[in-house]
């Protein structure tokens, strides 16, 4: 069974959906998770952002009084550098030190300057630290009793800064925890359904192909499950059904040719009877009961055809015709057909003809059953040919395969009548077969078939019907 193309797998649909859908969520909680993060201060309290800007200022303070003569602004870009979390210095003559990855909006800066020209020495907390949409720190850095600078933490980290530094982490365990969801979901959940429908499918399959004996594993008790238990019971029903129909069919067939058999002897009776009553000793005085008697003669000559051609249909169904496949000559082949059909076909004004194409001179098939073939055929269209029409046999080499083909310029097949035209007691126009059984285009499939060949046929009502037969040998 060839591999269907993966978009199309029924598996690998779901578990596509199923990690796209892992991914989304895990996508989504970090998201939420860097939102948070930026609006929370990474879940710190308001209170901490003074905390981080007191210790800088004071770390400020005594890194001066330490060394009056100390770059204040290179020191402060090295101190807040260092720090888990951006801050800003501004000094007195209007330079602000900040991180190199922070963007100091003006308003922020605007609220810093205010905040250190209202500082007090003793560096109490500024009454404005609050005027922005959220808190903002503070902290004049205080020498000798003088505010020499002051530092500002700013209320949020920025969204580059966060993810940052929380990116690669977050992303690292957003693969990994993807990839172990991903593979524990195939081993765990969709590796052991697919196997299971896998066997289902093969079950089907093989049910499919004739394997009366292929069943469907039931394991656990879901859905799965329930619909391998109903393809078991369907197969068991079918199985049993299979079984009364071969049962049924060979009754029937069995039948058919003991019926076949026992007319026999009636119908040898009833005709020979009617020849009795035409001998002059015995026949009948008035014209009508001469006329009776061949009445007689012709309708036990028809059920005597029918009768062979039921024995016939039964032997073939059943198998038991054997055949003995030998070379043989197309022409001899169509030469008895012809000689056969030649005096109807003059009675009724009908020109009975043949054409051999090079290379379709030889065959190999059963000569006799090959031929009755061919004599049905040649019967059925000689009945529906009218006067100044055609019949003509046909061998030709197709595709590395021997045609064979009768055709007619009769009146042709309706197209809704084509397709059954080979089924047993099949007549497209009753009231102008009443000569036929109706099981000579049956017996015709069935010699063909069992030939290892094919029968076909096609018409156009008012012009042709051909019927051909395409054999290997």
């Amino acid at each position: 069974m060839a591999e269907r193309a993966w978009l199309r797998s029924f598996y690998w649909r779901i578990a596509a959906g199923v990690i796209v859908l892992l991914a989304a969520v895990l996508a989504a909680q970090v998201g939420l998770f860097l939102w948070l993060a930026v609006r929370t201060e990474g879940g710190l309290p308001p209170r901490m952002l003074h905390d981080v800007a007191r210790l800088v200022a004071t770390d400020l303070t005594a890194a001066i009084e330490a060394d009056p003569s100390i770059d204040l602004a290179r020191y402060a870009r090295r101190r807040i550098e260092s720090l888990h979390r951006p801050a800003v210095v501004l000094l007195l003559d209007g330079r602000i030190i900040a991180p190199p990855d922070v963007r100091v909006p003006p308003r922020l800066l605007s609220f810093g300057r205010r905040q250190l020209d209202r500082a007090e020495p003793a560096g109490e907390e500024p009454v404005g630290a609050y005027e922005l949409r959220r808190p903002t720190a503070f902290a004049p850095v205080v020498v000798h009793g003088k505010v020499v600078a002051g530092v500002l933490v700013p209320p949020v980290r920025g969204p580059r800064r966060v993810v940052g530094e929380f990116g690669p982490l977050l992303a690292g365990g957003l693969v990994a925890l993807l990839v172990c969801g991903a593979a524990v979901g195939a081993l765990l959940i969709f590796r052991p359904a697919q196997a299971r429908l896998r066997a289902l499918e093969d079950a089907a399959r093989r049910l499919g192909e004739g394997d009366p004996s292929a069943r469907a594993p039931v394991k656990g008790s879901d859905e799965i499950a329930d619909v391998a238990h109903a393809f078991n019971r369907m197969a068991d029903e079918l199985v049993a059904r299979q079984a009364d129909l071969t049962a049924a069919d060979r009754a029937r067939r069995q039948l058919l040719a003991d019926v076949s058999h026992e007319l026999r002897t009636p119908l040898t009776a009833i005709r020979g009877y009617a020849e009795t009553l035409t001998l002059p000793p015995f026949s009948p005085v008035a014209a009508e009961g001469l006329r009776a008697v061949g009445v007689i003669r012709e309708e036990v000559e028809r059920i005597d055809r029918l009768v062979d051609d039921l024995l016939d249909v039964a032997r073939y169904e059943a198998g038991g015709v054997q055949l003995t496949l030998e070379p043989m000559l197309v022409a001899e082949l169509f030469a008895r057909v012809e000689a056969r059909h030649a005096p109807e076909a003059r009675e009724r004004g009908v020109r009975l003809s043949s054409r051999i194409a090079p290379g379709a001179e030889r065959l190999t098939a059963d000569a006799r059953r090959l031929e009755q073939a061919l004599q049905n055929l040649a019967a059925n269209a000689l009945r529906h040919t009218p006067a100044g029409g055609e019949v003509t046999l046909t061998a030709e080499r197709v595709a590395g395969r021997l045609s064979v083909s009768v055709r007619d310029t009769g009146a042709g097949i309706p197209a809704e009548h084509v397709p059954h035209v080979f089924d047993r007691f099949y007549k497209a126009d009753p009231a102008r077969a009443e000569s036929g059984t109706g099981l000579g285009l049956s017996i015709v499939r069935a010699i063909v078939e069992r030939h290892g060949g094919h029968v076909t046929v096609r018409s156009t009502p008012g012009v042709e019907t051909v019927f051909e037969i395409a054999l290997t040998g």
